[in-house]
């Protein structure tokens, strides 16, 4: 296949509302170096780590465009964002097997140097390099991994970041059959992702959530559900879970530890109701807890997913779908909440 020269997307302008989110035509096109591919984006999910950068929110220092990036660093804008890419390899640089062009894949959110180790800086695709809001986006060729599916593009697109997210929360908290295991924000897009994979390892799962999607993620395996508001420690008991996999934080923060058992372990991976807890450090370490910090992907974690994926034991869940053009109108549909699973835009 030979590539044009300019293609369409949306790139992000700086920081700010909806309104630095500008559409293209005119994007010149990635050549594949060696060791890269280059994929034609069939659909690309929407993430809150999307509006997270558009709005600054990873600044710590109170000045976004000094260090809004993941790694604590200023984003180079202007910039294509899209952690989640579904797509067909189009093109292929020096060392890649052309027969490889025309390959349905998905691309690895988190992308390492070959031969990175866990604790090596990686690179996130849509933060510190181009992502799937265009037309084509370009990665090494180890990050995009083939996907032998009936699912759709779109349904596809949902799995990338939610639930390879998810999967190394898992992983990295040792959750195994016969676990309990607490998922807070359970209806969204890694909470959901938690549900599903935590029951396919054979663990229990009790799932936060509102009232009204409750009958929803019981149907997708978790045992019982609780309210936000409700209080866990009466609810669960004193030691009551193995794990905890947090995507909310917040002030009720506290209560999560409260659950756990001697030598639990808690993972997080978001902080949806402020980033900001108060620990008592006594509960630490009288109770030996162990904590995970999760955001780079352990080696192993997202070709488990791929395999999941296609030996069918996780579902997608598409909420709604729209074009690439209307990115502005799916961020304000994913801000609202009133969905459980993923916004997924469309770009092929």
């Amino acid at each position: 296949m030979t590539l044009p020269d300019r293609m369409f997307g949306v790139v992000l302008t700086g920081h700010g509302g909806p309104e630095m989110l500008q559409w293209r035509d005119d994007l010149p096109v990635p050549r594949p170096a060696r060791g890269e591919v280059v994929v034609e984006v069939a659909a690309a999910g929407v993430n809150n780590t999307d509006i997270n950068t558009r709005v600054g929110w990873y600044s710590k220092s109170g000045s976004p465009e000094e260090d809004a990036g993941w790694s604590g660093s200023a984003i180079d804008f202007p910039l294509i964002q899209g952690i989640d890419v579904c797509g067909r390899i189009a093109a292929v640089g020096e060392g890649v097997d052309p027969a490889r062009i025309g390959e349905r894949v998905l691309i690895e959110p988190c992308l390492r140097e070959a031969g990175g180790r866990t604790l090596d800086t990686p690179k996130f695709l849509g933060s510190d390099c181009p992502g799937g809001f265009a037309q084509y986006t370009c990665v090494a060729a180890r990050h995009a991994s083939s996907v032998r599916s009936a699912l759709s593009d779109s349904e596809l697109a949902s799995f990338p970041c939610s639930y390879s997210t998810a999967e190394n929360m898992l992983t990295r908290a040792g959750v195994t059959g016969g676990d309990t295991v607490l998922v807070t924000g359970a209806s969204g897009g890694v909470g959901s992702a938690a549900v599903q994979l935590a029951r396919a390892r054979g663990a229990r799962v009790v799932a936060v959530t509102s009232a009204g999607k409750a009958d929803a993620l019981r149907e997708l395996g978790a045992d019982r559900t609780l309210g936000r508001e409700d209080d866990f420690v009466a609810e669960l008991g004193r030691g009551g879970v193995d794990a905890v996999i947090d995507l909310v934080a917040g002030p009720t923060w506290p209560t999560l530890l409260e659950v756990l058992r001697p030598g639990g372990r808690y993972a997080v991976s978001g902080a949806v109701a402020g980033p900001l807890v108060e620990l008592d450090v006594r509960t630490l370490y009288l109770k030996d807890l162990s904590f995970f910090g999760c955001t780079a992907l352990e080696p192993e974690v997202f070709g488990n997913l791929v395999g999941r994926i296609e030996r069918g034991e996780v579902r997608p869940l598409v909420a709604e779908t729209y074009p690439l053009a209307e990115i502005r109108a799916a961020q304000q549909a994913f801000s609202d909440k009133g969905y459980i699973g993923k916004i997924v835009l469309t770009v092929a």
